[in-house]
């Protein structure tokens, strides 16, 4: 079946320029093909059509191979002889979800977008470019195409930022129960953060956000960012700011109980 594969992470952090440099197509010269929407729309893989393409960003992949999914009667044929980028990022799979236009979609539906991207440039063969909203008649980029790559890499940013934060970060584990309450607690692999360090439980608020939720944070060490042989107060990251302990729970405590 047909799948994404999510580029995430710490890798992802590492090698944000390049992947957004190679995902975003600079440098992507298939066959100087160029096709119209009405040619495009030849190729939905249907007896006495010329195969079965579809485009993205309007890069244009054959997904002959995939057939079982684009073709007539699959699950994604909807896709099939047309730009639907769009619908790669909200699966809003009905004629007026199926379009090209990816203003205003969020930055976690542009990350689907650049997900698709990666996975169609990976795994079918780009064959042209579809003249239109992305590339004009002479298959140049045009500024509605300029703008989605913009978008998609500040998308790829932030995602980098907050991998990031969690790093530093890492949420707590926590449970409720009518009984008991509240409780929030650290451990080495809280959050999915594996690391060598426990934490202590406290606040964290979001600047611009009026709410807050519990991560973990260092207790020793330099503050995040800073080198360990500089001068610092021992206290890794529990004179950051935007943190605030937990009324009524020890300030090392490794676990905090908020009673119902």
């Amino acid at each position: 079946e047909e799948s994404v594969v999510m580029w995430c992470g710490a890798a992802a952090a590492a090698a944000l320029g390049l992947a957004a440099a190679w995902l975003l197509g600079r440098g992507f010269e298939p066959r100087a093909r160029l096709l119209s929407a009405a040619q495009l729309g030849r190729y939905r893989g249907a007896n006495g059509q010329p195969g079965l393409y579809l485009a993205l960003l309007g890069r244009i992949f054959d997904v002959e191979r995939g057939r079982k999914h684009y073709g007539p009667g699959g699950a994604y044929s909807g896709f099939a002889g047309r730009d639907a980028t769009r619908a790669f990022a909200t699966g809003d799979f009905t004629p007026t979800g199926l379009v090209d236009d990816v203003s205003g979609l969020s930055p976690g539906e542009l990350l689907a977008v650049q997900s698709w991207l990666s996975f169609y440039s990976n795994n079918y063969d780009a064959v042209g470019k579809l003249v239109g909203r992305f590339y004009d008649e002479n298959g140049a980029p045009t500024e509605a195409l300029r703008q989605a790559e913009a978008a998609i890499e500040e998308a790829l940013k932030l995602k980098a930022e907050s991998e990031q934060r969690k790093q530093q970060f890492p949420p707590c584990n926590s449970e409720w129960s009518s009984a008991t309450g509240s409780r929030f607690w650290c451990s080495r692999q809280s959050g999915g953060v594996n690391r060598d360090w426990t934490g202590v439980p406290r606040k964290l608020f979001q600047p611009g956000s009026k709410g807050s939720h519990c991560v973990c944070v260092r207790t020793a060490g330099p503050p995040w960012g800073q080198p360990a042989t500089s001068q610092h107060s021992d206290r890794g990251d529990l004179d950051n700011p935007h943190l605030q302990e937990y009324e009524g729970c020890p300030p090392l405590a490794q676990q905090c109980v908020l009673k119902a």
